[in-house]
C-alpha cells in the first residue's frame, strides 16, 4: 500500500526512514484471519536488537498460545455488566487503592472511539495526564499522535487508549501487582465494549499485565500474541522512545504488524 505525501513527512518528522511496499513483507510472521493486505517492506536492520536476538533467535512468528494464558479474572461489583457511563462513573469514584485515591487529582479513563478497531493500552497516567484526566497528553502523547497519523488514525476517531491503571502513582513510580489487579476489572470491561481487531500493548508494564507475564520487553516484542483471541502487539512505550529515538523504526515495524491483523481496508 503506497505511503501519502502527508503520511511519508510524519515518517521523516519521526525519523524513521520509508521504504517501498511489496509483496511478502514480514517473513514469518502468521497472523489471525482476516489477513490484511501485505505492509511495507521491513529496513534491513534486524528487527531486534543483539541483544533480544540472543533471547528469541530466529524471525518473529505468531505464539501459539499467549505466553501465560490470561485467567478469567474475577470482576467484583458487577464491572462486568456495566455500560460505559456506568463503567466510567464507577472509575471516577474508586477508592480501591487508598494511596492513589489520596493523592489523584482525577481519574484517567481513557479516550477515543469507543467502537474502534484499535486499542492502545499503556501503563498509568502521568503528571500532565492526572492534571487533565486524558491518557498520553505530554511528550510522549504527542509522539504517539505521530506515529497514530503516521497510520492514518487520529486518537479522537479511530483508536481508543486506556491505561492499566486509571490513577496516576505518586512519583510515576510503577504500579504495584495489587494496583494492577485491582484495577483490572476496568480494563477488561473496556476492552469487551470496545471489542478491538488488535490491542497494542505500550511498553514493558502493560504488555506484562495483559499477557500475565514476567518476561522482559525483549522477548515479547517480534511475535504476535493474544489477549482472549484478541490479536495482541506488544512494543515500545512512547516515552522510551523520546529517550532512545533510534529504536523508532522497531516501533514502526510493531506498529505495521499491528496493522496487518486487521481486515483488508483502502488507504485513508
Amino acid at each position: 500500500m503506497e505511503l501519502s505525501a502527508r503520511k511519508r513527512r510524519i515518517l521523516a518528522d519521526m525519523g524513521i526512514p520509508v521504504w517501498r511496499a511489496r509483496d511478502g513483507a514480514f517473513p514469518g510472521v502468521r497472523v489471525a484471519a482476516p489477513i490484511a493486505a501485505p505492509v511495507a517492506e521491513s529496513p534491513a536492520a534486524p528487527l531486534m536488537t543483539e541483544a533480544e536476538s540472543a533471547q528469541a533467535p530466529g524471525a518473529p512468528s505468531e505464539t501459539s498460545e499467549p505466553l501465560v494464558p490470561p485467567a478469567d479474572v474475577p470482576v467484583e461489583g458487577g464491572v462486568a455488566a456495566l455500560d460505559w457511563p456506568e463503567l466510567e462513573a464507577r472509575v471516577r469514584d474508586c477508592t480501591a487503592c487508598a494511596e492513589l485515591a489520596a493523592q489523584r487529582t482525577q481519574t484517567v479513563f481513557g479516550v477515543g472511539d469507543r467502537r474502534a478497531r484499535w486499542l492502545f493500552v499503556g501503563e498509568a497516567p502521568g503528571a500532565e495526564e492526572d492534571r487533565r484526566g486524558e491518557p498520553f497528553v505530554g511528550r510522549a502523547g504527542q509522539l504517539l499522535d505521530s506515529m497514530l497519523a503516521a497510520l492514518g488514525l487520529d486518537r479522537r476517531q479511530d483508536v481508543f487508549i486506556a491505561n492499566v491503571l486509571k490513577c496516576r502513582p505518586p512519583n510515576n513510580r510503577d504500579p504495584s501487582p495489587d494496583e494492577s489487579r485491582a484495577c483490572r476489572g476496568f480494563l477488561d470491561r473496556q476492552i469487551a465494549l470496545v471489542q478491538p481487531e488488535v490491542i497494542v500493548a505500550l511498553g514493558r508494564i502493560a504488555a506484562q499485565h495483559l499477557l500475565e507475564t514476567d518476561q522482559p520487553l525483549g522477548r515479547m516484542r517480534g511475535s504476535l500474541h493474544r489477549y482472549r483471541d484478541v490479536p495482541l502487539v506488544v512494543t515500545y512505550h512512547p516515552a522510551y522512545l523520546l529517550r532512545k529515538p533510534q529504536d523508532k523504526a522497531k516501533a514502526w515495524q510493531d506498529l505495521l504488524r499491528a496493522r496487518a491483523c486487521l481486515a483488508k481496508t483502502p488507504d485513508e
